[in-house]
Formats: C-alpha cells, structure tokens, sequence
C-alpha cells in the first residue's frame, strides 16, 4: 500500500450503516481499523477507490451520515504515513 482513500466516522452506527449503503451502490470498499495518523472518535473506517469519491460523498450527503472526513493516506519514502484530508 503506497496510497489509499479512506472515509473516517464519528460513530460506529455511521460506519457500518455506510459499509452496507456502499455495497448496496456497487462501490468497492473495505471496513478497517481507523489509521493511528487520523484522530477520530470512531475506531473503524472505510478504505475505497479514488475513483468512487464523488460517488462516496454523494451516499454521505444524501442519507445525512455524520463522518470525519475523507483522506488521501500515503506512505512515504522513510516509511512513515501521510493523512491529508481532502473532503
């Protein structure tokens, strides 16, 4: 893993209740821990692809689900992560 997108919730409800709305929309997505570089109240998030972003955002919006935010996690040539938020 170089780079990954993952979406970050403020609860557990969240998180799960988007893992099913993704799946229902046909997005590829995995349920993992919340990466220690991102502080959130939730200890689970939701890995997906780039090019699902809008599509992600959209889900997030339109069913009123309360997250975090979105990160761009990339590792870095020391070895260390990067999390930036970008939504």
């Amino acid at each position: 893993m170089n780079e990954m997108y993952i979406v970050s919730f403020n609860s557990t409800h969240h998180a799960i209740r988007s893992d099913k709305l993704f799946e229902q929309s046909g997005i590829t997505s995995t349920t993992l821990p919340t990466p220690r570089e991102i502080t959130a109240s939730c200890g689970i998030s939701i890995r997906f692809l780039y090019k699902d972003i809008e599509n992600i955002k959209k889900i997030l919006e339109t069913n009123s689900i309360e997250y975090k935010g979105i990160y761009n996690i990339k590792k870095l040539d020391d070895g260390k992560k990067e999390a930036k938020k970008i939504g």
